[in-house]
């Protein structure tokens, strides 16, 4: 057998296992397995890769290797969970970055062997530079290095449509100029400057592009992101001629796509609207608005009316995960659990700050998967709810969203905590969520604030009931 055949044989168990590793990251309960199988699909074709290279030399590769694995490690063992968003979107950038210096070093000593060489090519150095930059200024709001209110200038759109403009005329001109030099197989002298003047534009689009993106929506940049960096992946190997990056990249770009309807759709919005709405802008309403006053509950009083609930749904958002509160929160559930009580977790798709961030967090405190249920599953049955434990989220549960038409988050669909008969807030102020709208939840009659700090609170809690048995 040639090494030809024996590469491509290993690309093709390599796919396989990226696309089972996909297909088992989409539920808790084979997560492990999924992350296990698309490491070792990785592992696979990167051996592959350099062994069917035909390469004299693997210092540098293997000092590469080094390098990114002991960075990789220390970031896996060292990034908390509230870490975990900006740590995603960093990585989305970093393997976008990856992808345009590749595109790069083939064009810079291969030039544009044919049309398609050049359509991909341009395609790759637009994608993966607005995804390299959108992924910097994603990481910095969710670190809270720059505000996650939106940032925006006068003529912004009008901005924004003469950069587009600029790439899409000088993305014309290259791959024009590029099929008239095909039988140059270097970048010819005129075409440099043009990758160059593309490449510096995308990048610059890439910033101005998720800027004006209120905090709330970045669950969604982030899938969007995700999307974008396995599309850029897929061209680059059209660049490149690699069947593999090809069909890992359509992958994952497919897998972005689809995980992007879903968020927008839990958010009853289009994916146009994210990206280009400017959502967090707060809408100032007028009048004269009646004064209200959110009433506070201590542990104690707290304690006495979970003793005699007989259901009780936690709730949890972003703010359980700045207070690495998720073992306490499990075992007050097996407090509640040995009390005759039926508790159950409500998940929206946007809690927290990027996809699937409470499936992850909950998880980890081994929390038993039956137990987590999906907004449209657990709505029904929150009529019959004693008590609704609200630790942390914000924006997820806020009845404005279904009658306020001046609210940015009108027509979203949202847990419905307020129907439960009655509701815990677990808040260290009355401060608002990330995307800084006021919750009206929090003034119902049926509603307690318990303030301090979320896990201080529920281990509070859990010493009550201790105290009691």
């Amino acid at each position: 057998m040639s090494s030809e055949f024996i590469t491509n044989l290993a690309y093709i168990i390599s796919s396989i296992l990226f696309a089972f590793g996909l297909k088992f990251l989409g539920s808790p309960v084979t997560a492990r397995r999924g992350n296990m199988l698309s490491s070792l699909g990785m592992l696979l074709a990167v051996v592959a890769t350099l062994c069917g290279s035909h390469l004299i030399s693997f210092q540098w590769i293997l000092i590469g290797i080094i390098i990114g694995g002991s960075l990789g490690a220390l970031v896996a063992f060292k990034a908390a969970m509230t870490q975990m968003p900006q740590m995603i979107a960093l990585l989305h950038g970093c393997g976008a970055l990856a992808s345009v210096f590749v595109d790069w070093t083939a064009f810079d000593v291969h030039g544009v062997p044919d049309l398609t060489g050049a359509v991909t090519l341009y395609l790759s150095i637009v994608i993966g530079g607005l995804t390299v930059t959108g992924s910097a200024i994603a990481w910095g709001k969710l670190s809270e290095k720059i505000t996650g209110k939106p940032i925006l200038f006068t003529g912004q759109k009008w901005f924004n449509l003469s950069l587009i403009s600029a790439i899409l005329i000088l993305g014309f001109i290259f791959i024009r100029h590029a099929g008239n030099t095909l039988d140059i197989f270097a970048p010819h002298p005129s075409l440099y400057p043009l990758f160059l003047a593309i490449l510096i534009l995308s990048l610059l689009f890439g910033v101005l592009m998720v800027i004006p993106i209120g905090g709330a929506d970045m669950p969604v940049v982030i899938s969007v992101l995700n999307s974008y960096s396995g599309i850029v992946a897929c061209t680059t190997g059209f660049v490149i001629h690699n069947t593999l990056l090809i069909v890992v990249g359509a992958l994952v770009g497919a897998n972005g796509v689809i995980l992007s309807i879903i968020m927008c759709k839990a958010m009853n919005r289009s994916i146009t609207n994210v990206l280009f709405g400017a959502f967090g802008n707060v809408v100032k309403k007028t009048g004269t608005e009646e004064k209200k006053e959110a009433k506070s509950m201590s542990v104690e009083d707290a304690f006495l009316v979970l003793e005699n609930a007989k259901s009780v749904v936690i709730i949890p958002g972003y703010g359980l995960a700045v207070a690495q509160a998720q073992h306490a929160v499990r075992e007050l559930s097996e407090f509640l659990e040995k009390n005759g009580c039926d508790v159950k977790y409500a998940i929206h798709p946007v809690a927290g700050r990027m996809p699937g961030h409470m499936n992850v967090l909950l998880a980890e405190a081994n929390i038993p998967y039956d137990q987590l249920m999906e907004m449209d599953a657990i709505n029904p049955l929150m009529d019959n709810v004693d008590v609704a434990i609200i630790i942390g989220a914000n924006d997820v549960v806020n009845p404005a969203s279904r009658h306020d038409k001046s609210s940015p988050i009108y027509g979203m669909p949202i847990i419905n905590a307020d129907k439960a008969k009655t509701v815990f807030v677990l808040k260290r102020s009355m401060a608002t969520g990330f995307a800084g709208i006021e919750n009206e939840l929090f003034y119902y009659d049926n509603c307690r604030m318990i303030f301090g700090d979320a896990k201080q609170t529920v281990q509070a809690l859990v010493a009550e009931f201790k105290h009691a048995s």
